[in-house]
């Protein structure tokens, strides 16, 4: 595998807090920057609320509520929630944005990744606390049946069938209901729910910005995990920051460090 550029190093949440920012001066620019951030599985948009404010004084972000959130309850397969997103950055880019990012926060930072792999237009990936692991469920059996069954049924061509299997969400499980062919869309150990495959796929080298509590579990994984295996650019940079999974808001600064200094 090509080895990351020395810049590409894994930094502290302190190490960004207080940056050199030699980027242009955005607070000055109001159409440099945007982003499409996406919420995380049985959230909502309020939840990520606070974090996207923070970022709003130099980049404009869109959040819309995800398949995947309390409310909506998986009423659409993982390729409806791409588009969805395609479409609101070719808004971003039609109001004369001149980047437009993806990112997200747990499974909206997997919908980002895997936006880079299926759509691969943006112009950078902010991936907040990634969550939603289809192949770790799978392997430790959590849902295993529901995900054998949705298989089989959508290879016979019946994937309107509805089915019941068992979700997991940062250690919280929860009974849920929906076709075989959504199930099968978030839930394919390989599908698109799979990081590092998604990582692997971008359609082209961009900005990438990984961020990960030291208590989360996903941070076991390190940088191999999925960050490694994007195309190498030299403004990624994998972050680390002392909590959990729902710890995310003390990065808003330095996400917004990490936008501002972008070349």
């Amino acid at each position: 595998m090509t080895e990351m550029p020395t810049r590409r190093q894994v930094l502290t949440l302190s190490a960004l807090l207080a940056p050199t920012l030699n980027g242009p001066a955005w607070a000055q620019d109001d159409k440099a920057c945007a982003l499409v951030f996406v919420h995380g599985k049985w959230g909502n948009t309020q939840y990520v609320g606070f974090f996207t404010r923070r970022l709003e004084p130099y980049c404009k972000v869109r959040v819309a509520e995800a398949p995947w959130s309390l409310r909506r309850g998986y009423d659409a397969p993982y390729s409806r929630a791409l588009d969805d997103m395609a479409a609101e950055v070719k808004a971003l880019r039609d109001q004369g944005y001149r980047r437009v990012l993806v990112g997200g926060h747990s499974f909206g930072a997997n919908a980002a990744m895997a936006y880079m792999a299926r759509v691969g237009d943006a112009d950078g990936v902010v991936a907040v606390a990634p969550g939603h692991s289809p192949a770790m469920m799978y392997a430790r059996g959590i849902g295993k049946d529901a995900v054998d069954k949705a298989r089989q049924l959508v290879q016979a061509g019946q994937g309107s069938e509805t089915l019941t299997m068992e979700d997991l969400n940062q250690g919280q499980r929860k009974s849920v209901r929906m076709s075989a062919e959504v199930l099968w869309s978030y839930f394919d150990p390989e599908g698109l729910g799979h990081m590092p495959a998604s990582a692997a796929a971008f359609k082209k080298p961009v900005p990438l910005l990984w961020v990960v509590g030291t208590a989360d579990p996903i941070y076991r994984g390190g940088e191999e995990f999925a960050f490694r295996r994007a195309p190498p650019h030299p403004a990624s940079q994998y972050l680390v920051y002392s909590g959990g999974h729902g710890d995310f808001e003390q990065t808003a600064e330095p996400v917004l460090a990490w936008l501002k200094a972008l070349p």
